[in-house]
């Protein structure tokens, strides 16, 4: 009885995603039918549609029979969160000028909150003209079409540190990243993120190498967020992140913490078991749950069974493949 109870429930609940899909399928999105006019007209072509969504491939799999009724609930309330495309909005309200040895540049601050909403997650970074400029050269290579009405601000000879010249350059890379955001194909891409996140990234995932983990858990905090919003058609890419947190909290002796980001790695891996962090993150898993009273034999199954399936090659630990994220 209660195995035919449970049966009728997951054909419903698989019924309703189905509507749920094929509604958002045939329907615009608000997003594309209100989608901020540039102030320069820019071709988006992309004959091929299929292309813009290949980032997104490993997030739209079909859930697997094995998944128990809760990772159906939760695989599907993700699906349909996804629906939904997060508007970003971006300011750059002050810049501070950088004098390093010989050199000397203007750094821009660049904040990135949540539109539609008051946002207590705002993001907060700083980029110098340099790196706009190589984003920029970046994104000509792979949206040449997308791209060739998008102006650049260029260099001046002279004046580049005048209160003026400052002032028209932030306008203008505020209207910049707004123009990219506005491009699906763009703010999808992997350059654009990178711009956005990597510095970051790179910068925490330094700390956690040389022990630093409450400096690295810092950052880590910090750039999650944005990376969720900038990511979220492809909620598998910010695994790496998630388990950078796990390994901190846990070096830290957080376990409950530890716990917790470790949840959401490992729900967003539901439906991919052969991603590389999937099985050193079931096995951190289990020593936490262990260790908080938690039950661990369920996960302690899915470790079992992913063996069975698998040939037994070499596995490393959350923090061996930690470590080795960002390493040039």
């Amino acid at each position: 009885m209660d195995q035919d109870l449970h049966c009728a429930a997951e054909r419903e609940l698989l019924e309703a995603v189905s509507r749920i899909t094929t509604s958002s399928a045939t329907s615009p999105s608000d997003e594309e039918e209100n989608q901020p006019k540039a102030e320069i007209s820019c071709h988006v072509r992309k004959e091929n549609p299929e292309k813009d969504d290949t980032q997104d491939s490993s997030a739209t799999l079909s859930p697997n029979s094995s998944m128990t009724t809760k990772e159906l609930q939760e695989y599907w309330r993700n699906e349909k969160r996804q629906c939904k495309q997060i508007k970003l909005l971006f300011e750059i309200p002050s810049t501070r000028i950088v004098e390093h040895h010989l050199s000397k540049y203007v750094m821009y601050k660049i904040i990135i909150l949540q539109t539609g909403s008051f946002d207590s997650n705002k993001s907060v970074i700083e980029r110098r003209y340099s790196d706009f400029e190589k984003l920029h050269r970046n994104l000509l290579e792979e949206f040449s079409e997308e791209m060739e009405d998008v102006t650049f601000p260029k260099k001046t000879l002279t004046g580049n540190f005048t209160q003026e010249i400052i002032n028209e350059r932030k306008l203008a890379f505020k209207d910049y990243l707004r123009l990219l955001y506005s491009m699906k194909y763009i703010r999808r891409s992997k350059k654009f993120i990178d711009f956005l996140t990597r510095p970051e990234l790179q910068e925490a995932y330094g700390c956690l190498r040389g022990g630093q983990y409450t400096k690295a858990l810092e950052i880590l905090l910090e750039v999650i967020g944005l990376q969720e919003r900038l990511t979220r058609g492809n909620p598998v890419s910010v695994v790496p992140t998630l388990c950078a947190i796990v390994v901190c909290h846990k070096d830290l002796e957080n376990p409950a913490s530890a716990f917790e980001y470790g949840e959401k790695a490992l729900s967003r891996l539901c439906v991919h078991t052969s991603h590389r962090y999937y099985i050193p993150l079931l096995e951190t898993m289990i020593t936490l749950a262990y260790e908080l009273g938690k039950d661990f034999l369920s996960l302690q199954e899915k470790l079992e069974e992913w063996k069975t399936k698998k040939d037994p090659v070499r596995v490393f630990t959350l923090k061996e493949l930690a470590v080795r994220e960002y390493v040039q």
